[in-house]
């Protein structure tokens, strides 16, 4: 395990680990269900608003349905010219069974260094970070280089309806002017060669679909097996679609992502074999190809009834420029008898990963860590970033974790005792807080 050398907190640093605490008490789930969802995300929201309003912000809190309220605030830069940057986070989290759970899932409590709670890592981390920067930026008078719009959204765990996306479709004033956007997943250390750390940043997102596969059959009686048995020829499809590996794409994401690494690492890395990459190697290798993964599977109604038709639905991620490929692909894979419905595609999103945020990036994450190098992946999930596409606002996932070579902080998103280093949660204050300040 390398150690990450601690640096004294200040204000700022300490600021943001009390709001971090006091968002992640307040209970926030989303289970996707109106009837109970509750009004956590609410509560946070106007938690944000005061804080920020303490300080003179103008602030705009949007709740289109009761219980699921955004935040979004504005503050001016130096350059009229330069497009506003967004900095934005979602105040919900996912569902916990407390069972699961060492430490309280709302308690925020720290152990042997680790904050422990939902959202530690996704993600009210970033919202307590942004929320002290607003207020220090504000309160010491720093005015940034260009337009900074804090969004604090609601929904994201749920695809965003009555968050980001309601806000893209109803409120667009709310980010005028705006080119970039800076949000999850990305910004944490995986560990390179000589305890040196790259630090990823997500410069693309994989596209979203559903597919649902059908095979139909003769009804009968359970007594007497056929060979016309749908649910059999549904098995067949399913785990053919399971054993199946698509092909490397090498996408321009995925070429920066080698050469960057490859040259910080000292050796050249083949896409096709990311194993040196430990336990990191699985978020990019499902970033460098189309995936396909069966999810629910529905059949008959009686067991001494042979259904007439059996249907499975696959979860479909997209690289970038693939979608009519992989609908080609998953319809050789899983055969001419297997009808194929798709449905809900998200169009995948692709930002620059050269340029002069990046720079900013880059040269933040030297100011606390000399040896870091910040490198470019495509995330294989989603974003609040895809809505902000739609206004032509290009998104970067870029949370800045610096941690111990062996802390998986892939592995914290979703999980049981969800948790961060302290120290981690302070470096990214301070490397969030140049970011914005220089961007």
């Amino acid at each position: 395990m390398t150690d990450v050398s601690p640096s004294a907190p200040g204000p700022l640093e300490i600021e943001a680990l009390e709001f971090i605490r006091a968002l992640i008490r307040i209970d926030s789930v989303n289970t996707g269900d109106a009837a109970t969802i509750g009004d956590g995300e609410t509560r946070a929201a106007l938690y944000v608003k005061q804080r920020l309003d303490e300080v003179g912000y103008e602030t705009v809190l949007v709740e289109p349905r009761p219980g699921r309220a955004s935040v979004v605030a504005r503050l001016a830069g130096s350059d009229p010219d330069a497009g506003a940057l967004v900095a934005h986070a979602h105040l919900d989290v996912v569902p916990v069974d407390a069972d699961d759970w060492t430490h309280p899932p709302f308690g925020a409590e720290i152990h042997d260094g680790l904050l422990y709670g939902r959202g530690a890592v996704d993600m009210k981390d970033f919202a307590g970070m942004l929320l002290a920067i607003a207020r220090a930026f504000r309160r010491d008078g720093v005015v940034p280089r260009r337009d900074l719009i804090f969004a604090f959204f609601a929904d994201e765990e749920a695809g965003g309806v009555w968050g980001a996306r309601w806000l893209v479709e109803n409120r667009p004033e709310l980010f005028a002017g705006a080119t970039e956007a800076i949000s999850e997943v990305g910004g944490f250390s995986i560990p390179l060669p000589d305890d040196r750390r790259a630090y990823l940043v997500a410069t693309a997102e994989k596209g979203v679909t559903v597919a649902t596969l059908t095979a139909r059959g003769a009804a009968a009686h359970g007594s007497r097996p056929t060979a016309d048995n749908a649910v059999v020829r549904l098995a067949r499809a399913v785990a053919a679609v399971g054993a199946h590996r698509f092909p490397v794409v090498r996408t321009a994401t995925l070429e920066r992502f080698l050469e960057v690494y490859g040259r910080a690492s000292g050796e050249p890395l083949d896409g096709d074999d990311l194993s040196r990459l430990g336990f990191s190697a699985s978020v990019i290798d499902a970033g460098a190809r189309n995936t396909v993964s069966p999810t629910v599977l529905t059949a008959g109604g009686k067991i001494n009834v042979i259904p007439a038709s059996a249907s499975a639905t696959l979860d479909v991620r997209v690289v970038p420029g693939q979608a009519d490929a992989l609908r080609d692909e998953l319809a050789a894979v899983v055969g001419d008898d297997i009808e194929i419905a798709w449905s809900r595609y998200i169009p995948a999103i692709e930002a620059p990963a050269e340029g002069r945020l990046m720079d900013v990036l880059q040269h933040a994450v030297t100011a606390e860590d000399p040896d870091g190098t910040v490198v470019p992946y495509l995330l294989p999930a989603s974003t609040d970033n895809k809505h902000l596409s739609r206004l032509g606002i290009r998104g970067y996932g870029f949370v800045p974790l610096r941690v111990p070579a062996d802390f998986d902080v892939f592995g914290q998103f979703h999980t049981a005792d969800e948790c961060v280093p302290v120290e981690a949660l302070f470096f990214g204050t301070r490397v969030t807080a140049r970011i914005l300040r220089d961007a």
